[in-house]
């Protein structure tokens, strides 16, 4: 009963929204700003496809192109190590990991006062602010001479940056369906994925620069690519728009009909959307969210762990064009399961697929084989990690009910988890070279940590929906149904609710 009462009633609330009558029933709660708009109209399967084919060419290119930016501009310090940064800044002993790690506390601290002021901001001009802030910072990067500035430059950048990743994931949660998320939230993440790829071809190509105006290498990663991030983010504002109800690019039409499918989307009245400071509360009590925060930091320390750390034991050069292909398996891998999973509306297949890659992957490298094998298991590992990454995000975006609530719970998980960096950037120490055993070791650990609390959650949510196909089976039976104000207040926790497994 429980997968099938799950999916049958995901069914049930989509269906609502596409057989509503054309003008609301008198009573019921306004949502999105569908008071301001007509009826929403009746589309046929083509129009909607459509019509949601508008909506991603709007959106999806210039934020995954935001995100492209952010991952490569947090890490090409990577890069710019094998390009003297090291050297001419004396970068000895742990100094070079404490770098990394200071970039990782403001990033997990900002991002849920971030993600708070969104709103209030507008999503069309706090997302390219941040983007051109930290492009800024990042070719001020370039021109730091000693080690406390470049510390400095990377909390700033970590302050910077923290608003993009949670602050997107929220954003296209306010626009999409829940079993239309993971794919966007794949397109958007293979971003990061193609800037592992382009890193390392953009390093190589760069590296021809060594010299020029009296700097090395790294000095003309920092500066070019940082400039290439103050780009994207002026063209950003030109491009980016609110919500779906303030839309100028949407006919009047397009936009009621798309307020009118999120408003049904996993609630029979739609979404609480104003702030009240239980939101807060009821997040730091949700045992999802904490369970999701282990999830996640089981996939983001081997991604973050594989992306500073790519040691293959050849040439500069070589190293970082080897760096290539791992990224380009991974990309597909990516946006494969990411489909796959909003087709069946599972995201727990997938998270479980990319923790075995990673499984598979380090205990490839941790043992004594040759380079080469060592290498295919970087493939597994990046692969898993990437690809299995947009399923963890979706999964508690999906399971989150109530805007602000939906916007604090993501901003934790992101937030919290990516301390997993901090933690990667520590245990591969140049002492260890080349097997790494200690970082390996601790990847591992997370890794099963993952295997440990994905089934519990899963069992969880199982037992929850099974609960509530009963509980809601007898109030029908009794007459005793919530009002829309209460079932609203609910959110996720409301009977009418069910988790996305």
């Amino acid at each position: 009963m429980s997968d099938k009462g799950t999916e049958s009633r995901s069914n049930s609330l989509e269906k609502v929204a596409a057989t509503i009558e054309e003008t609301p029933v008198k009573g019921t709660l306004a949502y999105g700003g569908e008071d301001t708009l007509p009826p929403p109209p009746t589309l046929t399967a083509e129009e909607e496809k459509r019509l949601w084919r508008k909506i991603d060419m709007r959106l999806m290119p210039i934020l995954t192109l935001m995100y492209l930016c952010s991952f490569l501009d947090r890490g090409n310090i990577g890069n710019a190590k094998l390009q003297g940064l090291t050297t001419q800044l004396n970068l000895t002993g742990d100094k070079y990991n404490i770098a990394l790690t200071m970039y990782f506390i403001p990033y997990c601290l900002f991002e849920c006062p971030a993600n708070l002021v969104l709103k209030k901001f507008r999503p069309s001009k706090w997302l390219p602010g941040i983007t051109l802030v930290w492009g800024l910072i990042m070719t001020l990067m370039g021109l730091v001479k000693t080690y406390p500035q470049l510390v400095g430059t990377r909390i700033c950048l970590g302050v910077a940056e923290a608003g993009l990743f949670p602050g997107v994931v929220y954003y296209l949660s306010l626009w999409y369906p829940r079993h239309m998320l993971q794919y966007r939230v794949g397109v958007f993440f293979g971003g990061a994925t193609l800037a592992g790829a382009f890193s390392g071809l953009l390093a190589f190509g760069i590296s021809f620069m060594s010299g020029t105006a009296g700097m090395l290498g790294w000095s003309w990663i920092f500066i070019i690519e940082g400039m290439a991030t103050v780009v994207v983010g002026v063209i950003s504002f030109f491009i980016l728009v609110d919500f779906p109800h303030t839309a100028t690019f949407l006919t009047p039409e397009e936009r009621a009909w798309v307020v009118h499918r999120k408003k049904y989307d996993n609630s029979s009245v739609g979404e609480e959307e104003h702030f009240e400071l239980r939101h807060i509360w009821e997040t730091l009590l949700d045992w999802q969210v904490w369970a999701h925060i282990l999830i996640y930091m089981s996939i983001i320390t081997p991604l973050y762990g594989i992306s500073l750390f790519l040691p293959f034991g050849f040439s500069t050069p070589i190293s970082q064009l080897l760096t290539v292909p791992p990224y380009v398996f991974a990309t597909g891998t990516l946006i494969a399961w990411a489909i796959w999973s909003d087709r069946i509306k599972k995201r727990w297949p997938f998270v479980l697929a990319g923790l075995v890659y990673c499984l598979v992957g380090f205990v490839i490298n941790i043992v004594d084989v040759p380079i080469g094998v060592k290498y295919f298991g970087t493939f597994l590992i990046v692969a898993g990690a990437y690809a299995g990454f947009p399923g963890v995000v979706a999964w508690l975006g999906n399971n989150l009910a109530g805007h602000y609530k939906r916007g604090v719970g993501m901003a934790l998980h992101i937030g919290i988890g990516n301390f997993g960096g901090a933690i990667a950037s520590n245990i591969y120490r140049t002492q260890d070279a080349p097997r790494y055993i200690l970082g390996h070791g601790i990847e591992l650990m997370f890794v099963g940590i993952g295997f440990i609390v994905m089934p519990i959650t899963v069992l969880a949510y199982k037992r929850i929906n099974a609960r509530r196909d009963l509980l809601e089976k007898e109030a029908d039976e009794k007459g005793t149904k919530l009002a829309p104000e209460e079932i609203r207040r609910l959110g996720d926790r409301a009977p009418d609710f069910r988790y996305t497994l």
